[in-house]
């Protein structure tokens, strides 16, 4: 499977991050949520009991000569110095202050804070206990104050004391505290490995999803790299319909190419005969007439055939999956032109691993490769060089490089145009490297011009290559 490239959307990540988010949205308000609702729960509880305590203080107080006594409480930590529970019995003043009258012996020499709402907040619930967060005496390890949760009871009298009451009943929250951060914690960390699982799933039930769709993606490439001549049928009900246009739309392609190839082939034949006749005439009959018919024959013989070579390339470039080694090539080419070049002394270096090959025919290679290396030995002054190399798993590069006089740069795109020569003087249609880069592009490759470390030209042939 071939990597995303670069910069382009992918639906996979959209898809990805979409469920992640949402999901881990969900969890995250799911555990905040889970979180309070315990919090309350827990300060629930322990209102609960501090109301209960302080209405068992009201009923057990007594006013004796306009004192307030408390009988012994039957839980001993509230007679426990700084226990972590107190109780505290205040009066009303004038002003609305809170006056103590009278407090548990585990508060000590230290009273309990009175409520931040004050009287007002007391005196909208009377007869009810309101909860309210304080602080309390220094804890026991001597680090800070004690957190307290505290209930304040307001009373209007009692018998033998007219004065407002407020009954005060208090109690170390830490342990709450605790369990609620524990709880807090693993309540996290519990929805964090469910979010990790929950991510996990969706990347796996994405890629299993989508499998379908890279599989297209697959087959499609085989099909253009011409291993394959159709899709297969086996795709999902969603995916069938394309995969069948995609079918029909290839087989389409190939009925038109071949149709186009039929309408070249039988122009170009229809063409050969009555130009072999004018060549054949022109032979004849000698004289300057007769040369001129014969030069222009020649011409015309050169196009058809080149229109010829086009059409046939096209064809097998398009569904053609034969692997053509590329050293046997150069080793036979390089034979050739030596023994054609021998009165001139050309030698012809050639490297090339021996695992490269062309995906295509051999008679396209011989003739790609064959009109450059031609062309590099007739215009070299004895040295030529061939370097084949891989240059990705899809395509090789053979540069063919010689020491002859070059080609300037304002004339590189000149040669490549059907018709251009290097040198009006040479005898020639000029349609070599016309044929070499026609050919190049229809098996999706290319050809570049430039100079060569040797002096002359340098022609670097970009081809195809069975994949690694």
């Amino acid at each position: 499977m071939k990597l995303r490239l670069p910069g382009k959307p992918s639906l996979v990540r959209r898809l990805i991050l979409l469920a992640a988010g949402w999901s881990l949205t969900a969890l995250a308000v799911t555990g905040f949520l889970l979180s309070a609702q315990f919090e309350r729960a827990s300060l629930s509880r322990l209102d609960s009991d501090l109301t209960g305590l302080a209405e068992g203080l009201v009923s057990g107080v007594e006013v004796t000569n306009g004192q307030i006594k408390v009988p012994p409480m039957s839980d001993e930590r509230f007679s426990r110095t700084f226990s972590g529970h107190y109780w505290q019995i205040a009066e009303i003043g004038p002003q609305g202050q809170f006056i103590p009258r009278a407090r548990s012996p585990s508060l000590f020499d230290t009273r309990l804070a009175t409520p931040d709402f004050g009287l007002s907040g007391l005196l909208a619930t009377p007869g009810r206990s309101v909860p309210y967060d304080a602080l309390g005496p220094v804890r026991q390890s001597g680090v800070g104050r004690q957190p307290l949760r505290a209930g304040a009871l307001y009373v209007r009298s009692l018998d033998g004391h007219p004065a407002p009451l407020v009954f005060m009943v208090a109690e170390d929250r830490t342990s709450v505290d605790r369990d609620i951060r524990t709880f807090a914690t693993t309540t996290a960390v519990a929805l964090i490995l469910l979010g990790l699982f929950i991510v996990a799933g969706v990347w796996v039930q994405v890629r299993w999803g989508l499998q379908p769709i890279f599989d297209l993606s697959r087959e499609v490439a085989e099909v253009r790299k011409g291993r394959a001549d159709r899709l297969a049928d086996n795709y999902p009900a969603e995916l069938a319909p394309l995969a069948e246009e995609l079918n029909a739309l290839v087989a389409h392609n190939h009925e038109v190419v071949e149709r186009q190839r039929t309408h070249v082939g039988n122009l170009a034949h229809a063409l050969k005969t009555p130009i072999s006749v004018m060549l054949t005439e022109a032979g004849s009959r000698p004289g300057p007439l007769a040369e001129v018919v014969r030069r222009q024959s020649q011409a015309m013989h050169s196009h058809v055939e080149h229109h010829l070579q086009r059409a046939r390339a096209a064809a097998r470039a398009q569904g053609n999956r034969e692997v053509t080694p590329v050293a046997p090539v150069l080793e036979e080419l390089s034979r050739t032109l030596e023994r054609i070049f021998r009165e001139r002394e050309i030698a012809i270096d050639w490297s090339c691993p021996p695992d490269i090959g062309f995906r295509g025919e051999r008679q396209d290679l011989l003739e790609i490769i064959g009109n450059v290396l031609e062309n590099a030995c007739k215009w070299s002054a004895g040295k030529v060089t061939v370097t084949v190399a891989p240059m990705t798993a899809e395509a090789f590069a053979a540069v063919i490089e010689d020491n002859g006089p070059g080609l300037p740069a304002d004339r590189r795109d000149e040669v490549l145009k059907r018709g251009a020569r290097l040198d009006e003087a040479t005898p020639g249609t000029g349609l070599g490297l016309s044929i070499v880069d026609e050919l190049a592009r229809a098996y999706g490759g290319a050809i570049a011009l430039g100079d060569s470390a040797l002096g002359g030209l340098r022609v670097q042939l970009t081809l195809p290559r069975p994949e690694v």
